[in-house]
């Protein structure tokens, strides 16, 4: 069993999909995307600068249409075929959920910029961002996030969890950081996945009604509880409720150790997971498909696993 998992929003850098749209098929395939989302995905996936595709408004629907795009390019068979299981981080699960055949990808676009307008505006009515908080022990980690008055947005497991709050809680975390651990502000435009994120739950729940939903074809976790989605409406439920509360990628990674991972694939912009699973999933081999160049060392995993499934029966 191989995990394909899907990064969230800090992981773009600018033109990280430049290599990419070398292929005429991704090409075509990011540019009716970025129409589906109003954005010029190719322009903001290749030239764009570092702040332009930090806008939460930007990076979002970017980072959702790589994934796709780039899966697309890699399997030509569908993906309920092979022995894998997805996930996503943050803006990732909404990937994660397209590959699924929850959404089509069309309506996985029109989700995710609904989601990053909504999350754009929250993070404007108060000045808020994110701050990794790497190593320490995660109950002292815990303790001062909350004694700062930021909130434990993400728990990711291999020694991070990253608070959120306002700048002045951030400030007060970093001026009174847990034993043997650093906090490291993030490229990340708001407070996500707290409760300043309110209002875009509202705005997601409005648009829920025009989704087509389908139930996962291929085993799908949560970052609510690291469980796998027992139908699409649960599926969607968990996507829009995400916003607004953590994402527990330390229980995702929980799930696919015990499932038997033998390797783990992370889509472009690759680099963040494949680093938390390294520390997380020992053992565990891992490749990060940033260009086409790292595409025969992803599907080599597939060979890997069918080996490992041999010597083990």
């Amino acid at each position: 069993m191989l995990a394909i998992v899907c990064p969230g929003q800090g992981s773009q850098t600018p033109g990280f999909l430049a290599p990419w749209l070398e292929l005429p098929s991704v090409a075509e395939r990011l540019g009716a995307l970025g129409e589906v989302a109003g954005l010029d995905l190719v322009a903001h996936g290749t030239t764009s600068d570092e702040e332009t595709i930090k806008d939460t408004a930007v990076a979002q629907p970017l980072i959702v249409a790589a994934g796709i795009v780039v899966a697309e390019a890699m399997f030509d068979v569908d993906l309920s075929e092979l022995p894998v299981v997805l996930a996503g981080h943050s803006v990732g699960e909404i990937t994660a959920s397209a590959l699924a055949g929850v959404l089509s990808a069309e309506d996985a676009m029109r989700f995710v910029a609904t989601r990053a307008r909504g999350m754009a505006r929250a993070a404007a009515v108060t000045p808020t961002g994110m701050s990794a908080v790497v190593g320490g022990d995660r109950d002292e980690v815990l303790a001062a996030i909350s004694a700062a008055g930021a909130e434990p947005a993400n728990v990711n497991g291999g020694g991070q969890v990253v608070a959120a709050g306002t700048f002045d809680q951030l400030k007060a975390l970093a001026d009174h950081p847990p034993a043997k651990a650093r906090v490291i502000p993030l490229k990340v435009a708001g407070a996500f996945h707290t409760q300043h994120m309110a209002s875009a739950v509202a705005d997601l729940e409005a648009l829920r009604p025009e989704l087509a939903v389908n139930d996962p074809a291929v085993p799908l976790l949560s970052n609510y509880d690291g469980a796998e989605v027992a139908s699409g409406n649960n599926a969607v439920a968990s996507l829009i409720a995400q916003v607004s509360r953590p994402v527990r990628w330390d229980l995702c990674m929980d799930t696919l150790s015990a499932r038997g991972v033998t390797g783990l694939i992370e889509l472009t912009p690759a680099g963040t997971l494949v680093g938390l699973a390294k520390r997380g999933m020992p053992g565990v081999k891992t490749v990060a498909v940033k260009t086409p160049a790292d595409v025969d060392a992803a599907l080599g995993l597939f060979a890997a696993d069918a080996q490992s499934d041999k010597e083990t029966v």
